[in-house]
């Protein structure tokens, strides 16, 4: 697709919808915190938008940054966007390549469009990502490094190939998170250790347990008194 083919609203009535199910509009409301956390992940230059497919007069049912095109919910499908349907249903692919737009304001946008199938493989609503890449590049560059708050609250991820080892990993991240806290004494620091995992939720893998009681030479009954006296902390304050 050409760079800077512009994105218009259709008129009324030219547009028509598809018949929906109950199930099919709670498909579609599943991915508005998709919707939500793109948005966030990319920042405030990044417009994402979830189309439904039932009424394209109103297809704009979620949409976060929707200033970059003064769109808000209940704004129309596009033209453009009606073309990479087009464009999906006679591929058989559930999304398109990358393309280059241009608002009604003349922003240059990288968009994408991803296509959302019910169970019968029926394309019921679309999610668009436009990036508008005329936006200054101090401020698209700022998205993508932490504040300083948000360096204070960052924590590690673990990213592991087995169970085995994010378990390890993770245990082995908490130890050194405890030994660091001088508050914490060395008869206590199993019971802090187990504690931690535990608000990690590190226990709601299977056979969690028995691995974190051979990574600190403890028993598994040690292991499950420790928990079991984290939860009754937790229904004495409530």
């Amino acid at each position: 697709m050409a760079v800077g083919i512009e994105e218009v609203l259709l008129p009324e009535e030219q547009l028509s919808g598809r018949a929906f199910t109950d199930e099919d509009r709670e498909l579609l409301r599943s991915y508005e915190g998709l919707i939500e956390g793109l948005a966030d992940l990319f920042g405030k230059h990044c417009e994402v938008v979830l189309h439904s497919l039932e009424n394209l007069h109103e297809s704009v049912i979620q949409i976060a940054n929707g200033f970059n095109t003064g769109r808000t919910l209940g704004a129309p499908i596009t033209d453009l966007a009606l073309r990479m349907l087009k464009d999906i249903e006679s591929t058989g692919q559930d999304h398109t390549q990358s393309y280059f737009a241009r608002s009604r304001t003349g922003a240059l946008m990288k968009s994408s469009t991803i296509a959302i199938r019910n169970r019968d493989k029926q394309v019921i609503g679309l999610i668009c990502i436009n990036l508008h890449i005329n936006a200054p590049f101090h401020e698209f560059v700022a998205e993508f490094f932490p504040t300083p708050q948000q360096v204070e609250r960052q924590s590690p991820e673990t990213f592991a190939n087995s169970v085995e080892e994010l378990v390890a990993q993770t245990v082995d991240n908490t130890i050194d998170e405890i030994n660091r806290d001088p508050s914490v004494a060395n008869n206590a620091k199993n019971r802090f250790i187990v504690t931690q995992l535990f608000e990690k939720g590190i226990f709601d893998i299977k056979d969690s347990i028995n691995l974190v009681a051979d990574k600190l030479n403890i028993s598994k009954h040690t292991v499950y008194l420790y928990i079991r006296q984290r939860k009754q902390g937790e229904e004495e304050s409530e």
